[in-house]
């Protein structure tokens, strides 16, 4: 059986119009577990050798990782304290 419905142009102008623009938006590649609507990145620095994701990050790497992801690994000791 074949499909005979042929697009209006009501299709087309919504497609169209449902592409966000995300040229003006700073876009950082989060890891771990993904951001809540709302929140921001944290950038981090690790204090241990860890692996998210397939991923290895030595002592001294800076990250991107959501704000509960960072309390999680802040309380496991993995991230660096932070200078005075």
């Amino acid at each position: 059986m074949t499909n005979t419905r042929k697009p209006s142009a009501t299709d087309d102008a919504t497609t169209t119009a449902a592409v966000p623009d995300t040229t003006t938006a700073e876009t950082k590649t989060v890891i771990g577990p993904p951001l809540q609507h709302g929140q921001t990145p944290e950038e981090i620095t690790f204090a241990h050798h860890l692996r998210i994701g397939g991923r290895d990050f030595r002592p001294g790497q800076k990250a991107h990782v959501s704000p509960d992801y960072a309390r999680q690994l802040r309380g496991n000791g993995y991230i660096a304290r932070g200078r005075a």
